[in-house]
């Protein structure tokens, strides 16, 4: 277990909201509002904790439960037991409404110095009374903004938290939207004591970045020693994250999960996952798809190039729960019978094929983040290539745009083996293949990407581990980083 680690522009983000209300003091209306959102067990709680404890000022946090009336009493109850001036107001009451709530709320805050006030799993609230947006926004306006306060509505469900500013809805721009992300590979590296950069996005690809599950990797271990472990425990957080993350997100929609599965256990396309799921029917995959896409579970990908394309393939965005459906979620019953042996002789067997996959969206969003790469103009949009027959399949495309592009900036393949380097036929064998993409051209610069080097020539740059490392670092230490050409 480790210390709060990394989390530095989250941290900078909620301070600047506080530093705003202290500095508008005195005004008509220093309160600020901001809405934070993340996927579950990302580690949204865990920031918003940390900031209240360094903030050093009066604070309120109010987790919803989903226990309905019982809400209010526990909400007067954690009034009572906080740290504000005026908490004695609320010993023995329980308001009768939110609105009364919030307006005695505002009563009990300090008018001379800043305070924060957290709500935590505000989508909870909105799904046991549906008008409660409105009230939040009413009494913002008439009361709480009105006082130093900093307002931090958090939420895990993503695509509600980011309807909750937009136009048409109550609280439209009385917030600031701060999405918290997965740990970086270059923190996820720091929390488990990865010895280089490719142990980290090792640990990356299997945590997810994670915090929960980060923590319990012993800081040091290998990838394998932290697998033995986990996997002889039913209860590490390894194995339990996912099932209660997607509990809490398909209560009902047990159609969707189970489509869900069909793309973790590696079936991409719109016809493939039709027929490992028994032969849905079309309207019924596509609602189901639609509802993981909107709970940003699934990534909808398009090829890249200057022309159209309806060839989509789909995968779980999150490598942690790609990792869990294609290892763990299927071999829960040998896990909890003492067998995560059996688990684990699996994951080894197949690590290398799957870890070549996974890591692909990863290393393009780190060329996306270093954009423009040395010698080479920038590419707004990093993407891959392939047909309906996968013939050919190019591993990286970087283009002006996406997923139409005007213009093609470079092409590049990936190989990430443990051993075997990336050779001159891997890079003859994409420039063969550019022949087929639009908008690329024998004069499209080439760049190679390896775990372990490469002996190819004829290529505008050949990136490794640490190189793309950098992509998680400040805009400075990037271009210290990246190799000349």
């Amino acid at each position: 277990m480790t210390g709060f680690v990394g989390r530095q522009r989250e941290l900078q983000s909620l301070r600047w909201g506080l530093d705003r209300v202290g500095a508008g003091i005195g005004s008509g209306r220093p309160g600020q509002c901001l809405l934070v959102r993340g996927r579950r067990r990302v580690g949204k709680s865990r920031l918003v904790e940390e900031f209240c404890a360094q903030a050093g000022v009066p604070h309120l946090y109010v987790t919803a439960s989903q226990q309905g009336a019982a809400e209010l009493r526990l909400l007067a109850e954690e009034v009572a037991a906080s740290d504000l001036p005026g908490r004695e107001v609320f010993a023995g009451v329980v308001p009768d409404s939110w609105d009364a709530a919030l307006r005695l709320l505002a009563t009990v805050v300090d008018s001379d110095q800043p305070t924060i006030v957290v709500v935590d799993e505000f989508p909870y609230l909105v799904a046991d009374d549906n008008t409660i947006e409105a009230t939040f926004q009413k009494q913002w306006d008439r009361a709480l903004s009105k006082k130093p306060v900093l307002l931090v509505i958090v939420g895990s469900d993503l695509a509600m938290m980011e309807a909750l500013n937009t136009h048409g809805r109550a609280f439209f721009q009385r917030g600031t939207e701060l999405v918290v992300p997965p740990l970086s590979p270059v923190e996820t590296g720091e929390i488990v004591g990865a010895r280089d950069a490719a142990d980290a996005f090792d640990a990356y690809l299997l945590t997810g970045g994670l915090p929960l599950v980060c923590n319990e990797w012993p800081r040091g271990s290998t990838l394998s020693a932290y697998l033995e472990g986990a996997l002889a425990e039913s209860t590490s957080a390894l194995i339990v994250s996912a099932e209660r993350a997607l509990a809490a997100e398909f209560p009902t929609e047990v159609q969707a999960r189970a489509v869900l599965g069909q793309i973790g256990a590696g079936e991409a396309t719109f016809t493939t996952i039709a027929r490992a799921s028994g032969g849905l029917q079309a309207t019924s995959l596509t609602r189901s798809l639609d509802i993981l896409a909107a709970k940003r579970i699934i990534t909808r990908d398009l090829p890249l190039s200057t022309s159209p394309s309806t060839a989509a393939r789909y995968r779980v965005t999150d490598p942690y729960l790609r990792f869990w459906l294609r290892f763990i979620g299927p071999h829960l019953a040998e896990i909890e019978r003492g067998r995560g042996d059996l688990v684990h002789a699996r994951i080894r067997r197949d690590w290398s094929s799957w870890r070549g996959r996974t890591i692909e969206p990863v290393i393009r969003d780190a060329l996306a983040r270093l954009s423009p790469l040395p010698g080479l103009p920038p590419a707004d949009a990093v993407g891959g290539f392939w047909t309906r027959t996968n013939n050919p399949e190019i591993d990286i495309i970087g283009g002006d745009r996406g997923p139409i592009a005007k213009r093609i900036v470079y092409a590049g393949t990936i190989k990430w083996h443990d051993d075997a380097v990336l050779g001159q036929a891997d890079i003859n064998r994409l420039a063969a293949d550019l022949a087929k993409v639009a908008g690329a051209d024998p004069s499209t610069p080439l760049i190679a990407v390896s775990r372990t080097g490469s002996t190819a020539t004829g290529v505008a740059l050949t990136l490794g581990p640490e190189d793309l490392f950098a992509a998680w670092q400040p805009r400075d230490a990037q271009r210290q980083a990246l190799p000349d050409v």
